[in-house]
């Protein structure tokens, strides 16, 4: 119980002292400068060791930066390409030929046997004449190289079984050709072919005899490529990955022995024989006190920040340097993978949930933080390449970003900030000593633009939860709640379309009458929109429903007319808060008519009731706490009552809408709104000159008939 007393005290305690502004800064802005110190502190001050080789180490031991260990790449790349097997073309062209022989030898036979007719001019009778006319019409190669004992062979086979022969031959060459005969697998290709053979239906005898044809059409064709096994050994070369020692990596465990291996890699990550100095950690803290006393003044020149609004500047502060931190792993000297960082999302959250100034000094110091967090931890140096990218890349989104103010407008400022990132990169190339390729500039290029798109989609995302999380209401929130195709809009239009008409009315008045005094016109604009839903619930006791039927309060006691009337505001509010809308818009709905007076009810109870309490009259409130909720109350009212005009003439509307502010400023309705005097005569006026734009005087055009009569 005691516990639970002092925190409720505790807790209570905090919020009063938050509740003053300059207080409520630097505790915000030292909770952010704390951030910066935590991410950066690792960068700037690295421990160092005095160790021997072959001895035994004194504890574990990490990297402190992330640094490639070439040693190793080598040895591993030097493996990769002795394991890389020699590559040949296979010529299709000595397969053609050579199968080109076979096919001749069969074909020539099958002419020889079918011309060999009645009808034919030459007669050839024995296997003799055959063979010689054969010998004659093919390849001299062929002559030579076969004898004619096997061309007597196929001369005295049936002719099924020289198809059934060529088939097999042609088809175990052609597998054999287009998989590649080298030249010491033309024996073993021969067999093949032979073993082919004999394993068919084919006399053993036949097969045999067919032996010279077979060694005659094996021939090699697969030949040593080194062109091939070079860029075999080029490609295996550019999939050896680099072997890196990352940041944090553990070296050498507590108690292991310290061998060449574990010696140079902590020479090679700079842990051997190094003086400390603890400089730069005085350092990095007079620079977050620089960068905390930068926030505190820009929050003090910023009234509107809130402290949900300085929740989520710390919350973005940290995802900035967690981000910068997970790329800054993965960063060499040969490899800026900075440019991948998409810190443009912070940018731009920060500008659509606070303003465009706040995000750009905020741009400025977390480039400062992350050419710190991409030094490649060397003490006192500050990567101003990084940095200045960074700097670009956010300056870019939140310029792009303010022109437009709906959703397209992420899309937008993200298109333009990959442009400004990709100018950015190839403005360090251009600039360097070293000579980078085209290559080069598409790889880094690619990085700015990767950057850009990541930026675009982590904001579209994380935009939602940062409103409804923490309450926040930004104009994208506002404008997409505008849109006519959400559900409580389209139950009004469609159970209550005068109530619907009537609150896009208000809306127009509203606007332009918040903008006028540099109040927030999107939120009482789209405050408006909402402000009468609870009419959908009894949308026939609102005049503006009852398109023509009959008044139903007619056939009600004045005193239940009222209620139902009164009830509305909360009725609004509680279907409001059941959609969970923003708390602004259920506090408009609330507060929009205070604790005025229903007067035609209240006269008209007076007619027929001897005692009648003017308190029974008024509406719950409460009255209006903002000028958004005090300027729409009043267009509420001006708006109904200018409709209800048969001529609404300039001087009628100028005197009805005094009437109302006079009525509701005597009335106390406006005295927590924080309006003063000489905004509610700009808001009068403007609301005037709206009202006057609308119901503006239109010519009358005679009609058909009056024409005639005049012809």
């Amino acid at each position: 119980m005691k516990l639970k007393t002092w925190y409720k005290k505790s807790h209570n305690t905090w919020k009063k002292v938050l509740q003053y502004t300059y207080i409520r800064n630097i505790f915000f802005a030292v909770i952010i400068a704390g951030i910066f110190f935590a991410a950066c502190y690792q960068h700037i001050a690295a421990e160092t060791y005095d160790i021997e080789k072959y001895t035994i180490a004194p504890e574990t031991i990490r990297s402190p930066i992330t640094v490639e260990n070439t040693k190793e790449t080598d040895r591993r790349i030097r493996e990769v390409v002795q394991s890389v097997e020699e590559h040949y073309d296979v010529s299709l062209d000595i397969a053609d030929e050579q199968l080109g022989y076979v096919q001749e030898i069969f074909e020539a036979i099958e002419e020889i046997e079918s011309s060999n007719t009645e009808d034919s001019e030459v007669e050839l009778n024995t296997v003799e004449e055959k063979i010689n006319h054969l010998n004659n019409i093919i390849h001299q190669d062929l002559v030579v190289s076969i004898e004619n004992s096997t061309f007597k062979e196929l001369f005295q086979a049936s002719k099924d079984e020289r198809i059934l022969a060529k088939e097999l031959l042609t088809t175990a060459l052609n597998d054999l050709y287009h998989t590649g005969i080298k030249a010491d697998e033309v024996d073993s290709a021969i067999n093949t072919v032979k073993q082919r053979l004999s394993f068919s239906t084919l006399d053993d005898t036949f097969v045999e005899n067919l032996s010279p044809i077979v060694e005659f059409s094996v021939e090699a064709n697969s030949f040593f490529s080194a062109d091939k096994t070079n860029e075999a050994q080029k490609r295996a070369r550019d999939s050896v990955e680099p072997v890196m020692i990352r940041a944090g990596e553990v070296i050498v465990e507590d108690g292991q022995l310290i061998t060449t291996d574990i010696y140079d890699q902590l020479d090679l990550t700079g842990l051997l024989n190094e003086e400390g100095n603890i400089f730069p950690i005085f350092g990095l803290a007079l620079l977050v006190i620089l960068m905390a006393l930068i926030i505190v003044l820009e929050l003090q020149q910023n009234k509107q920040v809130t402290i949900p609004l300085l929740t989520v500047l710390v919350i973005l502060s940290a995802v900035a340097v967690g981000m910068m931190k997970l790329v800054s792993l993965y960063v060499t000297p040969i490899n800026p993978v900075y440019f991948v960082t998409p810190i443009a999302v912070i940018s731009m959250l920060i500008t659509m949930l606070t303003n465009r100034r706040l995000a750009l000094v905020m741009a400025v110091l977390y480039g400062l933080v992350g050419s710190v967090i991409f030094n490649s931890n060397i003490p006192g140096l500050l990567n101003m390449e990084a940095g200045t990218f960074l700097i670009f890349s956010q300056f870019a989104s939140t310029y792009f970003l303010s022109m437009v103010r709906d959703k397209s407008s992420v899309i937008y400022s993200g298109l333009w900030t990959a442009v400004v990132n990709i100018g950015t990169v190839c403005l360090f190339l251009l600039l360097s000593y070293e000579k980078y390729s085209w290559n080069d500039y598409l790889i880094f290029s690619g990085y700015g633009l990767l950057s850009a798109v990541l930026a675009t989609v982590l904001t579209i995302g994380m935009l939602p939860f940062f409103e409804t999380g923490l309450g926040i209401l930004s104009d994208s929130r506002l404008l997409s709640l505008s849109s006519p195709n959400q559900p409580l809009l389209r139950k009004l239009l469609v159970e209550a379309p005068g109530t619907y008409h009537h609150s896009i009315m208000v809306a127009n008045l509203s606007e332009a009458a918040c903008e006028s005094i540099g109040a927030n016109g999107l939120l009482a604009r789209v405050a408006a929109y909402y402000h009468d839903l609870g009419k959908t619930k009894r949308p026939h006791y609102f005049i503006e429903n009852q398109m023509g039927k009959k008044n139903p309060h007619d056939y009600l006691d004045p005193y239940q007319s009222a209620e139902i009337i009164l009830e509305h505001p909360k009725d609004s509010a509680d279907l409001l808060k059941q959609e969970k809308m923003p708390q602004e818009i259920v506090d408009v709905a609330l507060q929009h008519h205070g604790t005025s007076l229903l007067k035609y009810f209240y006269y008209k109870a007076k007619e027929t009731h001897t005692l009648v309490y003017e308190e029974d009259f008024r509406y719950e409130g409460p009255r209006p706490k903002t000028k958004e909720a005090a300027i729409v109350s009043l267009c509420d009212s001006v708006e109904a009552a200018v409709r209800s005009l048969e001529n609404p003439e300039q001087e009628k509307i100028e005197e009805i809408v005094s009437s109302i502010f006079y009525e509701r400023i005597n009335d106390g309705q406006l005295n927590e709104s924080s309006l003063t005097l000489s905004e509610l005569d700009t808001v009068k006026s403007v609301i005037c000159e709206t009202l006057k734009g609308i119901y503006h005087s239109r010519i009358q055009y005679p009609s058909e008939d009056k024409k005639m009569k005049e012809a």
